[in-house]
């Protein structure tokens, strides 16, 4: 399975942060999209595999330090997108809501 080939490559050939590999290069080394390779690297964090990013890319982490510096950096992302979210609510003032509004099943519950 893909999701473990990307495992073993990283602990194989990117471990540390001094080993991180951009997004770029692991897409063409696994022939994959940007996209696959963020919903592999999610699946494997569920799974409680230790795969570790910061500025120079990913990697499996070596140390508890470097899963912990890449979770303060996944929260602070996460401020980062819910401030976004306030504002975009926000602006929805500026739409006319005497318009009838009507929650799609499974829809955004604002």
């Amino acid at each position: 399975m893909l999701k473990e080939q990307l495992a073993k490559y990283l602990h194989r050939c990117h471990y540390g942060a001094e080993n991180a590999a951009k997004s770029k290069v692991l897409e063409s080394e696994l022939n994959i999209s940007s996209r696959e390779l963020r919903d592999l690297v999610n699946a494997l964090r569920c799974d409680s595999v230790p795969i570790a990013s910061d500025q120079s890319g990913y990697y499996y982490a070596k140390t508890e330090k470097e899963v912990r510096m890449t979770i303060r950096h996944m929260k602070n992302r996460i401020v980062g997108i819910n401030t976004a979210i306030s504002g975009l609510k926000r602006s929805l003032t500026m739409f006319n809501d005497t318009q009838m509004r009507l929650l799609l099943e499974g829809g955004d519950d604002l």
